[in-house]
């Protein structure tokens, strides 16, 4: 089976890139010396850690290992316009997927087994392309140096941890505001907003058995009414106290975003204007697409 998808020709990461993440990467990039200690210090080390590892823990996906996998990725970084980076698949229980560069180095993105079982291989590209938005952003360049910069500061006597708290709650409220434009990222590689819906719903509270039960019309109507939350004073101080120490913005909010974004006029003028030609996309290995 075959769809037919636009590639995003001269596609730049601004074009769609969430305004809570414009505002808090500026923000981000305003302390004092971060920049200088992520890129000079932490980074090469972080880099250097992270590359043996998936070397001697991991297997590089390519064109003789994993193909249909690969073809995904080639497929997605042709629609992002972007250059493919390292694909590694990690044996791992927790459904997750990261991604680590720095600039002017060979990037990789990791995606744990427990991922690819509970996903289609659609879903895996959205996933696989939510990962690419990182790079295509620059956020890779902060995303796990800070980390570690957290945990550096953390250690240090005294102010350390005053510095270390300071800086992880920009941090985070940074890593979910990023999470917004990368779901973005998603949808115009897939350029089908259900896929991504469902890949957060699976998230949320799926497995391989419970997966082909899920109901994505009830899960969208769940994401709409999470909005409802935020009419009450009350409502609105919950919901920021259970994110204020995630990683990632609640699935149900995520969701909720990529269903408003795909209705857009933004996202319609994107396709428009950046898709030079229409290519057909052929799933590989006669995969099911979604």
């Amino acid at each position: 089976m075959s769809l037919f998808k636009t590639p995003l020709i001269g596609l730049k990461a601004d074009s769609f890139r969430h305004p809570l993440d414009l505002q808090a990467t500026t923000s981000l990039k305003q302390i004092p010396g971060l920049d200088m200690m992520v890129r000079n210090w932490l980074g090469p080390v972080a880099e250097q850690v992270f590359y043996v590892e998936n070397i001697a823990s991991s297997v590089l996906v390519g064109e003789k290992q994993l193909p249909d996998l690969y073809q995904l990725l080639l497929e997605a970084c042709k629609i992002l316009d972007i250059d493919p980076p390292q694909l590694y698949i990690r044996q791992h229980p927790a459904p997750n997927a990261y991604t680590f560069a720095m600039r002017g180095k060979q990037p990789f993105i990791v995606l744990h087994t427990s991922l690819v079982e509970l996903l289609t291989p659609q879903e895996i590209q959205a996933v696989i392309a939510h990962e690419l938005g990182h790079l295509k952003c620059d956020h890779s360049v902060y995303l796990t140096p800070v980390n570690l910069l957290v945990l550096a500061a953390a250690i240090v006597p005294n102010v350390g941890t005053f510095i270390a708290q300071a800086i992880q709650t920009q941090l985070l409220e940074w890593v979910r505001c990023a999470e917004f434009t990368c779901d973005r990222a998603a949808l115009l590689a897939t350029q089908d907003p259900k896929v991504v819906m469902s890949v957060l719903m699976k998230l949320a509270g799926g497995s391989p058995t419970l997966a082909p039960q899920l109901n994505l019309e009830a899960f969208v109507a769940q994401a709409r009414a999470y909005d409802d939350i935020s009419k009450t004073e009350m409502g609105e101080m919950v919901k920021a106290t259970r994110t204020s120490q995630l990683t990632h913005p609640v699935p149900v909010l995520r969701a909720r975003e990529i269903d408003r974004w795909s209705s857009s006029q933004e996202y319609q003028s994107l396709l428009q204007n950046h898709g030079k030609s229409t290519s057909e996309v052929t799933s590989p290995g006669g995969w099911r697409n979604w």
